[in-house]
């Protein structure tokens, strides 16, 4: 169990960290989600992993789980929801404001680099996101 749990925070860190290195604001976004993901796991597991076991410490009761990693992690919960909501409205604003989801704020067709990790379709000089946008750019 211990193995699996492991395995699987591992994936969840290393799909978040490549999403987190895209160009796009919407990966970052689900990047940093992951990575929260695998955060609240690895604090669960360092609560040891008991099954069936009261959180609560009582006299009539031989062993118990900690506490402590559940509150941890239901905090963690809250604020990453909370902060996701914000960065998803900072980023939505940022897009209707000029146009474009790319991080490094490219502002013309020409301003295309030759990126392999790049996806095809995302290098289009004809997609309306590489037009000029409608800020206050210079």
């Amino acid at each position: 169990m211990e193995a699996l749990l492991s395995l699987v925070i591992g994936l969840q860190t290393a799909g978040g960290i490549y999403l987190v290195l895209r160009r796009r604001t919407f990966s970052v976004i689900i990047g940093t989600a992951l990575l929260t993901y695998a955060v609240n796991l690895f604090l669960f597991a360092s609560g040891r992993l008991a099954v069936n076991l009261p959180p609560i410490y009582s006299p009539d009761v031989t062993s118990y789980t900690d506490p402590l990693p559940q509150a941890l992690v239901l905090t963690a919960i809250v604020i990453s929801f909370g902060m996701t909501a914000v960065v998803v409205l900072i980023a939505l604003g940022a897009y209707l404001e000029s146009d474009i989801d790319h991080i490094d704020l490219r502002r013309k067709a020409g301003d295309i680099d030759s990126d392999p990790d790049e996806i095809p379709w995302e290098q289009d000089p004809h997609d309306p996101g590489l037009e000029d946008p409608k800020g206050d750019f210079e």
